[in-house]
């Protein structure tokens, strides 16, 4: 195709304007209004909904990427700001209905404290303004804390805010300091029905609290009738068994894995503290009320000799920790006492105290695991990682310590046979978890990576799923999968290893809503789908390319570098990109594939944390089936899920130019449904002169001209040319429209090389919004936005009049192309 060049006139300075306070819409329907998905606080709470599909919600992301293509992906600042205005740089801005979903910062190796203050306007209104530093820290309070919140310890280089913000009609982001990098994910509605502006004196406390059981119990709601069967093999290599089979319609909630044979792996990165004579430490943990005693697993580093320290649970003494005599630096011992049933049954949690006795130095202590006995078995049921790098976990723990003599980090390994590491890492790998719903095979990936790590057994905590690597620890997953009318749990043995006493437990529920939501296209199956592979120069690695409907969850990815030489971790230099519904530019461009994992610094250097919805479990050098550095993270996407509607292509870099060079093996999660909820009705090509006459394509002010460049993304090297042309007044055309749509997305096509365009857009002379640009890009100057008409403007027709009236204080109007997708 040909393009013209835009002339465009300086931008004076485009403001959000405040706008009063607007009575909220009638509540929302549970799942969201009108396929927005879940909005507000209901996307934490409404986990349950995660099959339902999200046709009318659109996720962008703002990023401080470089829009040259190039790795200045916020070094200089080059890219950070959109503009300046009184209060600092703008990170993000958008008009129309939305949510905010997620925010992450990082400079000066994860300090915020040079950012300032960072002020979120919504509707008009400022929301928050706060010192960002404070903000991550979690001293402004609830909902603000952690892990709605992390820092740059929490995180190991980041800082996030996932507390969802929804807007009626605006939204804008601002930083007082240019903030280097930083991502800011929205989603974006069509209307404003069901939206209720972001009120931050709702604490939602029960949120925070199902958060901090991330990755020790299910954060969904339970289903009436559900069942749990539980089955044990033995697979011989290349041999396969069939551990459930479930009959009509219906839901698996809830899917544990044991593999007794398998042990963890020895190298654990670790933080600690200790005390000295006199001193002590305590903490809360969470037990299940079921409970018929309990046991607690603590990690000590044994350099210290004859650690003697005494346990109280609830202030009564219970026994004596013992590290024995001191071995050499390097190893982690994990010791286990058991507290009675008597002194635990009917509680939900116990306030336990570890008191100096005696020691050769002091007393140290790195970590706690909590299980509970429940019908005869033990169950993780939380988790105390302390140590100056879980500042928010020691928190929400209530964790304080007495006479603290030491505190720091250590990189040590347990006493595990080479062999038995191996062997395990060949199962983790080679052992595949395979279910079919409704005949069709959805879920096929390696046991490891599916639960959350593919290097090995590292202990890994997610919201929807878990590795326990304490002794006879369960893999489990907490995806809602429903079928329609029938559905099959298998292993697949094809790691070459004899596998012995797998044990299998399905949770599932019948019901007869989730077989009618599958065949009306309102849910979407469950999908694990892996990918393994050497990197190749030139292309990036792709997490998932698929067409039809549905949601992307997010992803489980295993790096094993092959850089032998030199900076071993410039694997992690490469950025993700999402493309969505066949639009030729990225809704998501990230900064670094330890920033997509919402990490900083390559993972500060090899820090491993984990956080409900992102984390970097699993760090390998020189060994362990490592060959150099090895890297395996996890990154779940809950209110920033990717909803699509026609096809979805999600990549990430391998290095800076995709060219270094990697195994990569990666599961992504997803909903999703052949159907596609998107069909393209019409187009509108400005270059042609009879397509212009057949839509009868007016515009005021019109320029036109010829430009030469290219896209971001995967086309950010490969021009081209094609006629553009600029409108500094009205703009009109007829679209075709599908009469059956439940709203159109409209796709223009157009030079960005001037920033913040914006116009005001009618649908048969009714307003329905503004639609702003706040992008710009003078290097790759090709660009396909989006802006959603609403059903109530649309449906029930077979054509539309659309007007586009550009602002008088904005730049020209561009234009090469328009399209017009029908949704329904």
């Amino acid at each position: 195709m040909r393009v013209r060049s835009l002339l465009g006139l300086a931008l004076a300075g485009v403001l959000l304007v405040p706008v009063p306070a607007v009575a909220a819409a009638p509540e929302a329907a549970r799942h969201g209004a009108d396929g927005k998905g879940p909005i507000g606080w209901e996307t934490y709470r409404d986990l349950d909904a995660m099959a339902r599909l999200r046709p009318d919600a659109q996720v962008k992301q703002f990023s401080s990427f470089d829009r040259t293509g190039q790795n200045d992906d916020g070094f200089n600042n080059t890219y950070s700001c959109l503009r300046h205005t009184d209060h600092g740089c703008v990170i993000a801005e958008h008009l129309g209905a939305g949510q905010i979903e997620s925010m992450w910062f990082t400079r000066d190796y994860g300090s915020m404290v040079h950012n300032g203050r960072i002020r979120i306007e919504l509707d008009g209104r400022t929301v928050v303004d706060e010192l960002l530093q404070e903000l991550v820290d979690g001293k402004t309070g609830a909902p603000f804390v952690w892990p709605l919140v992390g820092n740059g310890a929490d995180t190991a280089g980041g800082s996030v805010v996932k507390v969802p913000m929804p807007y009626r009609e605006s939204m804008r982001v601002t930083v007082q300091k240019d903030p280097f990098f930083h991502h800011v994910s929205y989603r974006e509605f069509p209307d404003d029905r069901g939206v209720r502006t972001f009120d931050p004196r709702d604490e939602a406390r029960d949120v925070v609290e199902r958060l901090r059981g991330f990755g020790v119990r299910d954060p969904k709601p339970g289903l009436r009738g559900a069942r749990t069967t539980s089955h044990t093999a033995d697979l011989a290599p290349g041999a396969a068994a069939e551990f459930a089979s479930l009959d009509g319609s219906g839901w698996i909630t809830g899917l544990r894995v044991r593999l007794p044979q398998v042990v963890a792996s020895p190298r654990v990165v670790d933080d600690g503290r200790a005390f000295g004579a006199g001193g002590s430490s305590t903490f809360e943990v969470a037990v299940d009320r079921r409970n018929d005693g309990v046991r607690l697993t603590r990690r000590v580093d044994p350099i210290i000799g004859d650690q003697v320290a005494r346990l109280l649970v609830d202030g009564t003494p219970v026994g004596e920790w013992n590290s024995g005599e001191a071995r050499p630096a390097g190893t982690w011992v994990d010791q286990t006492l058991d507290v009675p049933a008597s002194l635990t049954r009917g509680k939900s949690s116990l306030r336990i105290t570890t008191e100096y006795v005696s020691s050769a130095l002091d007393v140290n202590e790195f970590r706690y695991d909590v299980h509970s006995m429940v019908d005869d078995r033990f169950v993780r049921t939380d988790v105390l990682d302390l140590g100056a790098a879980h500042p928010g976990e020691e928190r929400a723990h209530d964790y304080s310590i007495r006479n603290q003599s030491w505190e720091g980090s250590r990189t040590y390994r347990y006493p595990t046979a080479q062999a038995d590491v191996t062997a395990s890492d060949a199962v983790l790998d080679g052992a595949r978890l395979r279910i079919a719903f409704d005949g069709e095979t959805t879920v096929d990936a390696p046991v490891g990576e599916f639960f959350g790590s593919g290097l090995g057994e590292y202990d890994t905590r997610t919201l929807f799923s878990s590795i326990d690597a304490t002794a006879d620890g369960w893999y489990s997953a907490w995806w809602a999968m429903p079928f329609r009318s029938g559905a099959t749990v298998s292993l697949v043995n094809e790691s070459g290893e004899p596998i012995t006493g797998a044990t299998v437990e399905v949770t599932s529920a019948s019901d007869r809503d989730a077989g009618e939501g599958l065949s009306s296209g309102e849910l979407g199956y469950f999908h694990a789908t892996h990918h393994r592979g050497a990197t190749v120069p030139d292309e990036s690695w792709n997490f998932l390319t698929t067409e039809g409907s549905g949601v992307f969850y997010g992803v489980t990815h295993s790096m094993r570098g092959n850089i032998a030489s030199g900076n071993r971790r410039n694997y992690l230099e490469g950025d993700e990109r999402v493309y969505v519904d066949g639009a030729a530019s990225p809704t998501m461009y990230g900064t670094g594939s330890e920033d997509f994992y919402e990490a900083g610094w390559y993972f500060r250097d090899g820090t491993t944390y984990v956080m409900p919805t992102a984390g970097n479990p699993a760090y390998e050098l020189d060994g362990d089936g490592c060959r150099y550095d090895c890297t395996g993270a996890y990154r779940l996407m809950v209110g920033d899920a990717v909803s699509f509607g026609s096809s979805l292509r999600f990549d990430i870099e391998h290095g800076p130019l995709d060219d270094e060079p990697a195994d990569y093996s990666s599961t992504a999660y997803w909903y999703g449904h052949e159907r596609p909820t998107f069909t393209e009705t019409d187009t509108v090509d400005l270059a042609d002169a009879d397509s212009r006459a057949a839509h009868d394509y007016r515009a005021d002010g019109e320029t036109t001209g010829t430009l030469t460049s290219t896209f971001e993304g995967v086309g950010d090297t490969t021009p081209v040319t094609g006629d553009v042309t600029g409108a500094t007044g009205r703009v009109s055309f007829e679209l075709a429209v599908s009469p059956a749509n439940d709203g159109v997305r409209l796709l223009r096509l157009g030079d960005q090389a001037e920033s913040y365009q914006r116009a005001t857009v009618y649908v048969d002379d009714r307003r329905v919004g503004e639609w702003l640009q706040p992008l710009g890009n003078q290097h790759s100057r090709w660009l396909e936005d989006t802006f959603e008409l609403p059903a109530s403007a649309t449906s029930g027709k077979d054509s539309v009049t659309i007007r586009i009236e550009p602002a008088d204080d904005a730049p020209t109007w561009s234009a090469a192309r328009y399209r017009a997708l029908s949704r329904g």
